[in-house]
């Protein structure tokens, strides 16, 4: 029985899977494999030189590029032979991951991932896996019975599917379709992505190799993939819908999943709405915010860069018109022309589970039926369903609805040679399904929810037809109507369809009999319009674009440092740029005690207490450490902050030698026992009138928002509102300001949940130049300069110390450690991971200090100039 720790990952990925033996208690056998050892990282602080390395994984032994498309199934049939001594394999030309090969480079290897829809006893599994990759490039994942039903018919069709199909689990057994998450359902899921992961890295060359991972079945595995290899080039695709936030939140694993799945490079989407949804999920329950530039969507995840691609799959034009060439279809579509002769079908083709909406279809046909009885008679509706995937309770009601529906229609409509309903629910072969597509006037799909459907598209092209060699059309039939539910992935890319809320019976009755009413010539607009369309966007298409965006946004990756940071699904990688790294502790406090003269300046929210911290006061080790510091005769240390002079006055009042610059250095004071000054020209607060009505209107309509009056500032703080509405709210807030004090001497910048309007000429940057200038003035010209902070507020303290060795203001060879706190684009070029490694860190510089015997008469007192004065007011 398999132990709840399972759900770690990394107990996962050292775990013991004797309990789960693939062959009877015989290790089986690996197959070869071109990466055997995992590498480590150099340390970060190493020299540039270094900074290319590949340190997380192995040198390549070859150039070529090759893809490894990982799926829950594999693009193969398999079938045992009539005389029980072995298999035989034939590729599957329906299979998705087979037909997107054409989309591909010529001279790319491709290899798949994937377990086989029949069970393989454990002796046979070797030799399976050997004849699958020599003849197939295939490399099958066996997962033992017990687990494949737990993790396929478990996990993914009891929980993953229902959810994403926006059915909530209202009671303890719904039927077998949408029932209460299980954990140990959970465990086995994850176990399964870790067993295709060990498939993966048994033949993954991780410099050379892409990997594209398909569907809901395998979210985990970008985790375990991207914790073996932290520069693998990875892709993941969703062929689901991916549902709304407040459907996705009710899942106990949902932030497992959303990190999964960034450690991907790119994430796809069939629909915008899809894209949304998953990109409003981050947002909401990990605080990631996704950026556009370009037309590219991308969200920053500790450095990496994770794209979002949106891009409906298509149809392989190539089957489709072999198909279209065969005898068979031609004997096919001239029998059903003689049984429907001078009948108008409409179709529907439709898998038999619970989101199709085939009862519905049922349903508006009867009411078209009743409405417009000339169709009585000559209207018939063919419905044909495939073999249910799923199982459940849920799934026996619905099919005997159908039928029920089926015979009530028929009774009621029908006559002796007339069914108005023709229900098929047997397997059809292709052939049969693309005859009944060729002489159907209309496709009816009313799927309550579909990831994509493709249905429509073949249509469109089955009714196209195919042209001799002449260039004459083989097939008649040139026009086509579609009745699509808005809900189903390719409803946005038919724009000719008629498309309907598939639960209002009514609107789609009429809607079918509007779309067999049309006149001939507006059929044959509408379907030229699609077939262009369709014939233009097929599989290759998707493919060939998807692997695109893969290159472009996997093409820094050999470029920029990486490491794995955190347990579980906490983990991650972290990516920066070279000239951008983590602070080492041990470096900085070696420039420390070989300095004479130091400038110390800390932002205090968001640096020395946690940006979450309810209480703001500063907890008695950080007085502790600020004490230390200030006492060493050879520091200057200064809190630089965006908050009001009378709570820093308040909360450092043990801090008698600390100085402190309130309201971003509006006012300034630097020691305990000197007076606040006011270092800017500007005292006209009129603007205020202006701007703090319009805030307050903005906090009025925002629940959670409020607004702060500061001497110098106003701040219109959001953070506790809806992430959504209130990052709205405060884009359009920021043009209003803009806009209504476009004439007034004041700046308004937006930061992290705030707005905030102050006066021009205040910032952090001009207040570090002040404090330098000042030791310079008094002979203490600094050789060591730290600031720290976590907010855009910040950057312009770290963009301004970068310079200020040219303009003379610290020695020559000063070291200087402009620090972010989190990592992030920033123009600091050391970064701290969170506030308690900020404290650790001003900790280590404590214990390294000298304590003072100076009297106070020596400490730095301030003497600008009325020059300095004017220069720093502008």
């Amino acid at each position: 029985m398999m132990s709840r720790s399972y759900t770690n990952l990394l107990d996962l990925a050292s775990g013991n899977f004797s309990a789960l033996s693939l062959g009877g208690g015989r290790a089986p056998r690996r197959l070869p494999r071109v990466m055997t050892v995992p590498g480590t990282l150099a340390d970060l602080q190493e020299e540039e030189e270094r900074a290319n390395s590949v340190a997380s994984d192995v040198q390549s032994s070859q150039a070529q590029d090759r893809i490894i498309i990982v799926a829950n199934q594999l693009p193969v049939r398999a079938r045992r032979r009539p005389d029980d001594r072995g298999w035989t394999f034939a590729w599957d030309d329906d299979s998705l991951i087979l037909q997107l090969k054409d989309g591909l480079p010529d001279d790319m290897e491709v290899l798949y991932v994937g377990s086989l829809r029949v069970d393989v006893e454990a002796h046979e599994q070797d030799d399976v896996a050997q004849a699958l990759l020599e003849r197939f490039q295939c490399v099958p994942t066996f997962l033992p019975p017990d687990l494949h039903d737990r993790f396929y018919h478990g996990f993914c069709k009891n929980n993953l599917w229902p959810l994403f199909h926006y059915m909530l689990p209202f009671s303890a057994d719904h039927g077998g379709s949408g029932s209460r998450f299980d954990r140990s359902l959970w465990e086995s899921y994850v176990l399964a992505n870790k067993l295709f992961s060990q498939k993966v890295i048994e033949v993954i060359n991780p410099e050379d190799d892409y990997v594209w991972i398909h569907d809901y079945h395998l979210m985990a595995l970008p985790t375990f993939l991207r914790r073996r290899f932290n520069r693998l080039r990875m892709g993941f695709f969703l062929h689901t819908p991916f549902p709304s936030s407040e459907i996705y939140r009710t899942l106990p694993v949902r932030e497992e999943i959303l990190k999964a799945l960034l450690n991907c490079d790119l994430i796809g989407f069939h629909t915008f709405d899809y894209a949304r949804h998953f990109l409003s999920c981050c947002s909401r329950m990990l605080g990631i915010e996704y950026q556009s530039k370009r037309g590219y969507i991308g969200l920053d995840y500790f450095g990496r860069t994770v794209g979002i691609k949106i891009m409906p799959v298509g149809v392989h034009m190539g089957q489709l018109r072999s198909v279209l060439r065969l005898p068979d279809k031609e004997w096919r579509v001239n029998q059903l022309r003689q049984q429907f002769e001078g009948k108008t079908v409409l179709l529907g083709v439709d898998d038999m589970d619970i989101f199709k909406g085939i009862n519905l279809k049922l349903l508006a046909f009867e009411h078209m039926l009743k409405l417009h009885p000339k169709w009585q008679g000559s209207a018939v509706l063919v419905q044909i369903a495939n073999p249910p995937r799923g199982r459940g309770r849920d799934l026996q009601e619905i099919q005997g609805e159908i039928e029920e529906s089926c015979e009530r229609i028929n009774k009621a409509f029908g006559h002796e040679g007339y069914s108005p309903v023709v229900f098929i629910d047997r397997p059809v072969s292709v052939v049969e399904r693309i005859a009944y597509y060729t002489i159907a006037e209309c496709v009816v799909v009313t799927a309550v929810r579909d990831g994509m459907n493709l249905t429509p598209y073949e249509y469109i092209v089955c009714r196209q037809g195919i042209s001799d060699s002449q260039g004459s059309q083989a097939d008649s039939p040139r026009n086509s109507m579609l009745v699509v539910s808005e809900f189903i992935g390719c409803s946005p890319s038919l724009s000719g369809a008629i498309r309907v809320n598939p639960w209002n019976i009514e609107t789609t009755g009429e809607a079918m009999n509007e779309a067999i009413s049309l006149s001939d010539g507006e059929k044959q607009l509408r379907h030229e319009k699609h077939y262009r369309y369709v014939s233009t966007h097929d599989v290759a298409y998707w493919s060939k674009s998807f692997m695109q965006d893969m290159e472009r946004t996997c093409k820094d990756h050999f470029r920029r440092r990486c490491w794995g940071i955190g347990l579980g699904f906490g983990f991650r990688v972290v990516a920066l740029d070279p000239n951008f790294r983590k602070l080492h502790v041990d470096g900085i406090v070696s420039a420390y005690v070989k300095a004479k003269s130091r400038a110390i300046l800390l932002d205090y929210d968001g640096t020395l207490v946690p940006p979450a911290s309810i209480n703001k006061r500063p907890s008695a080790d950080v007085i502790r450490i600020i004490n230390t510091l200030c006492a060493d005769k050879k520091n200057v240390v200064f809190i630089v902050s965006g908050r009001g002079r009378e709570s820093l006055e308040t909360w450092f009042l043990p801090c008698e030698k600390l100085g402190i610059a309130a309201e971003h250095g509006y006012f300034i004071r630097w020691s305990g026992d000197e007076e606040w000054e006011t270092h800017s020209q500007n005292t006209d607060f009129g603007w205020m009138q202006i701007a703090e009505p319009v805030m307050k209107l903005y906090a009025e309509s925002t629940d959670g928002s409020s607004v702060e009056t500061k001497e110098s500032a106003l701040v219109w703080h959001h953070q506790d509102a809806d992430p959504g509405f209130g990052s709205a709210q405060a884009k359009e807030m920021l043009d209003h300001l803009e806009s209504v004090l476009a004439n007034e001497p004041v700046s308004v910048k937006s930061g992290q949940f705030i707005i905030e309007v102050k006066p021009q000429g205040v910032t952090k940057g001009l207040v570090a130049e002040k404090i330098l200038s000042s030791m310079v003035e008094n002979g203490r010209q600094a050789d060591f300069v730290l600031c720290v902070g976590d907010d855009r507020s910040d950057e312009d303290m770290f963009e301004d110390i970068a310079g200020v060795v040219t303009k003379k203001l610290v020695a020559p060879h000063t070291s200087i450690f402009g620090c972010t706190v989190g990592q992030k684009p920033s123009k600091a070029r050391y970064y701290l991971d969170d506030t308690t490694d900020v404290v650790n860190m001003l900790g280590a510089l404590a214990d390294a200090s000298e304590p003072s015997l100076s009297s106070p008469e020596e400490r730095l007192e301030p003497m600008p100039s009325a020059e300095s004065k004017s220069d720093y007011s502008h």
